[in-house]
């Protein structure tokens, strides 16, 4: 592999170029693919951790009637959790900023073919309507081409892909209801609480397989 810096050819076996010594192109991938990783496991934990609360909050409006029943007093016990759960997009925002990073390497040095034009890492999650379908689309392309896969090894990264896509649509559609439900009745209290409980779950999940995605491409790259 040429040295980026200087031109000087880096053998396989080490990670500087013996010239210069700068990182090799693959170790510095290797580096971007750890830190997705781990922020990735980051929103992970939290959501995780915000669902786990909402179920212990469930918990006594499972044993509440209606005469006992404290609208103001609830709402004030949801609220925090509508932050944690803006604050979980915002960190979702910056962890995708470092994952289309990722992902555009991955793209430039998965062999192909592709379907795409490479512009359509970035546009593909920005464009309305498109980027319901594309990114996955995206993905699952950019993992099958950077390895040699036999029909059902292609098929079950089909199914990891499309299980993180599908979690993802539906925790932030869930967790938007969330932050915008009411607690009038107590009635709408436990399905608000259901839902965030659904919403956490469904974003820890979907990060989980996310992680899974970056660690297989990676690995493959790294390794071909």
């Amino acid at each position: 592999m040429p040295c980026a810096l200087c031109g000087d050819i880096i053998p396989t076996e080490v990670d500087r170029c013996p010239a210069c010594g700068a990182w090799a192109r693959r170790r510095d991938f290797r580096a971007v693919g750890v830190a997705v990783f781990m922020l990735l496991g980051f929103n992970a934990f939290v959501a995780l951790g915000s669902g786990i609360s909402l179920l212990r909050l469930a918990r006594p409006l499972h044993g509440a009637t209606h005469d006992s029943y404290d609208a103001a007093a609830t709402g004030q016990a949801l609220a925090p959790y509508a932050d944690v759960f803006t604050i979980g997009a915002i960190m979702a925002a910056v962890t995708g900023l470092l994952y289309l990073t990722w992902l555009w390497r991955a793209f430039h040095q998965s062999p192909g073919p592709h379907r795409h034009h490479r512009a359509w890492v970035l546009l593909g999650w920005f464009l309305p309507i498109v980027n319901l379908w594309l990114p996955p689309r995206m993905v699952y392309e950019v993992w099958v081409n950077s390895g040699r896969y036999r029909t059902a090894e292609r098929q079950a990264a089909g199914i990891v892909v499309a299980g993180w896509w599908g979690c993802a649509l539906l925790g932030l559609v869930l967790g938007r209801v969330f932050t915008h439900g009411s607690v009038e009745t107590l009635a709408d209290a436990r399905l608000d609480v259901h839902i965030g409980v659904a919403a956490a779950a469904f974003q820890a999940l979907a990060a989980a397989l996310c992680m899974a995605t970056v660690f297989q491409i990676t690995r493959i790259q790294i390794t071909r």
